[in-house]
């Protein structure tokens, strides 16, 4: 797909040495705001995703298409001298360099940082890994669902008595990408500062800790073990789904003030005045009995008569939209979500 040319990076060269999703999604992030994105693949194969099909676009998957728009696409044979001169050629003249090879690889190829800065002291070098350029598990290789297995989050998500469940997109991958391009901007602005340019060690492990956030903090506050609650919250209530008259709604209640409307709009008003459930340490403490009684009074309408009550109330609330509705959702097209652009 064809690369902008305008945008807050316009100007700036990335070499794109990644594949799979976590590299590809951040660079893409930086094509999106302008910079020029030269991505680099395998002879005869190309990028692991391109297999990963069908879906299938004119013979591209579409795995491959989500993560790769907005760059241009050359191949080079990196076990040979000639590719790796060319690579160390491109990244003199590049401004940032993205690869998620596993840990030491690009030493022995000769492109690793420490190779590359004698000829490009600004180049902003990002690694993309499993596990970290150290630590016990540096040499082992990652993938998304392995990570979500290991790094916890699995553990609570899921029903509350099954099986423990990964998330649905490959939210690892995609979080390492934001923190890699995050942390790309933070190197543009030191170059900017000093002229120097700096390495960047992401590791897909250190991502999904990082964003187990408030669960996390639970934890090393309380030191009970946090567990699954479903579609539930662990510190805020009421805040899940619910069934319907024909189907099911997801209400989210941030405050006591909320709680009150909600319970006034549901014609509950007996329950805003229960002591059992004047704030949210209190609804947490009596979550059951909480539940029960709001899951009742919600069976008796449809999801789109409770929207239309809801949403008037100013109660956060939904549908629980599948892929197809919420692409077509107008708020979703009014924000330019979805787009058509031209394939060359």
């Amino acid at each position: 797909m064809n690369p902008p040319t305008s945008g807050c990076l316009a100007g700036l060269r990335v070499l794109d040495l990644s594949r799979v999703l976590a590299g590809p999604f951040c660079t893409q992030l930086l094509g999106d705001m302008g910079a020029e994105i030269i991505k680099v693949e395998r002879p005869g194969s190309g990028d692991d995703t391109r297999q990963w099909g069908p879906p299938w676009f004119h013979g591209e998957s579409a795995y491959f298409l989500s993560c790769n728009r907005n760059k241009k696409s050359l191949t080079l044979n990196l076990k040979s001298a000639q590719g790796r001169e060319l690579i160390k050629k491109l990244a003199a003249q590049s401004d940032i360099l993205v690869e998620n090879f596993k840990t030491g690889e690009m030493a022995k190829l000769g492109l690793d940082y420490a190779s590359l800065q004698p000829l490009n002291p600004g180049l902003i070098y990002c690694a993309i890994t499993g596990y970290g350029q150290n630590g016990p598990y540096a040499e082992r290789p990652g993938y998304d669902f392995i990570i979500q297995a290991q790094g916890g989050i699995m553990s609570i998500t899921g029903e509350a008595e099954g099986e423990p469940c990964k998330v649905g997109v490959a939210i690892a991958d995609v979080m390492a990408g934001m923190y890699a391009a995050n942390a790309i901007l933070g190197g543009l602005a030191h170059r900017h500062k000093t002229g120097a340019g700096q390495f960047i060690d992401i590791a897909l492990l250190d991502s999904q800790v990082s964003w187990l956030i408030n669960v996390a903090m639970n934890y090393l506050v309380s030191g009970q073990a946090p567990r699954r609650y479903g579609n539930a919250h662990p510190n805020l209530a009421p805040y899940q789904a619910f069934a319907t008259a024909d189907g099911q709604i997801a209400i989210g209640v941030g405050n006591d003030e909320q709680f009150r409307r909600l319970c006034l709009h549901l014609d509950l008003a007996e329950m805003a005045q229960d002591p059992k459930f004047a704030n949210n340490a209190q609804r947490l403490q009596h979550r059951e009995a909480m539940t029960a009684r709001l899951q009742n009074r919600l069976r008796e309408k449809s999801t789109e008569e409770w929207l239309d009550i809801l949403l008037a109330a100013q109660i956060p609330v939904s549908a629980i939209n599948s892929i197809p509705q919420i692409l077509q959702d107008p708020q979703v097209l009014a924000r330019d979500m979805v787009r058509t652009i031209q394939h060359p």
